[in-house]
């Protein structure tokens, strides 16, 4: 096996490995929210959660960069700027979009409008770096894989009713979420990706700190459960983000933004073993399907777009 496919086959691996940790946040969430007692109307309190999450995570991360010796300094005040951009969209604004979302919709249905931020992702980073070149097999891989999200929802409600604080709440923030994707590469050329991720994490985090506790948000119930799902959230932000970012700034964008793909399929399956949902066996299909376009657009061996 050559080099470049080794390295290739790697990125693979750890790119699977961020869709598995992050797929896991669709039913800790849910618990969380449970366990801390937020009602569903509660803006503020579960912004003031997401926030606690994601700072948390953020300093972790900076904590490990200053252990492993690497630098956690932003030269230049344009640079600094770009990576607090960075953090206000790929963490406050597409997380705070995200979590009333998520508890205004049921799981099946937000998986699939989540996963619009994959194939958001793909094809704009086509129109902005011109490293990334829109070719057939990407369509193709972006079909395939969008196609094994819908097949999730087979006999659902996908045609229902729009709802804004559920529908227009995650379709807002699959687009901030494909902007962050975009302004990853971006920001993780102005330092090191562990601690631009660390900075923007813990940034993005303080600021919905802020704004919930400025909508008077509280946290005023904790226990045990709720204090070991948001150990668990955390984590799940410092592994994901540490690794997915590193790829994003090391290959190209559509290679390692297809494997988001699997994050709704495996979001769904998850819930069914940790929320007690109904399994079905479409999941498996649909699994296959969204494998099918991952290979398509990764494991092709024809090059010729790449030339």
């Amino acid at each position: 096996m050559s080099s470049s496919k080794k390295n290739k086959l790697t990125a693979a691996l750890w790119a699977v490995s961020c869709a598995v940790v992050w797929a896991f946040a669709f039913p800790l969430v849910k618990l969380g929210i449970k366990y801390f007692d937020i009602a569903a109307n509660d803006t503020a309190a579960k912004t003031l959660f997401a926030g606690v999450r994601f700072f948390s995570a953020g300093i972790i991360i900076l904590i490990i960069a200053k252990f492993r010796g690497i630098s956690v300094k932003i030269e230049g005040t344009k640079n600094k700027l770009i990576v607090l951009l960075f953090g206000l969209v790929n963490t406050t604004l597409h997380y705070f979009f995200y979590y009333i979302g998520l508890s205004n919709q049921s799981g099946s249905r937000s998986a699939i409008i989540n996963s619009m931020s994959s194939f958001i992702l793909i094809l704009s980073a086509c129109a902005v770096f011109k490293e990334e070149k829109l070719t057939l097999r990407k369509i193709i891989g972006c079909i395939l894989g969008f196609g094994g999200i819908l097949m999730i929802n087979i006999g659902g409600d996908l045609l229902s009713e729009f709802t804004f604080m559920g529908d227009g709440m995650l379709l807002i923030s699959s687009i901030f979420s494909a902007m962050g994707g975009l302004l990853t590469r971006v920001a993780g050329k102005k330092g090191h990706s562990f601690a631009v991720t660390g900075i923007s994490l813990a940034f993005g985090g303080a600021l919905m700190i802020i704004f919930g506790l400025i909508m008077g948000g509280a946290l005023s119930v904790w226990t045990f459960s709720g204090i070991i799902i948001l150990m668990l959230l955390t984590f799940i932000s410092v592994y994901g983000f540490s690794v997915y970012n590193r790829l994003i700034c090391l290959y190209p964008v559509g290679e390692i933004a297809i494997f988001n793909s699997l994050i709704p399929i495996l979001g769904v399956i998850f819930s069914c073993i940790i929320l007690g949902e109904t399994f079905q066996y479409k999941y498996i299909i649909a699994g296959f399907v969204v494998s099918a376009g991952i290979c398509v657009i990764n494991f092709s061996h024809d090059n010729k777009d790449k030339k």
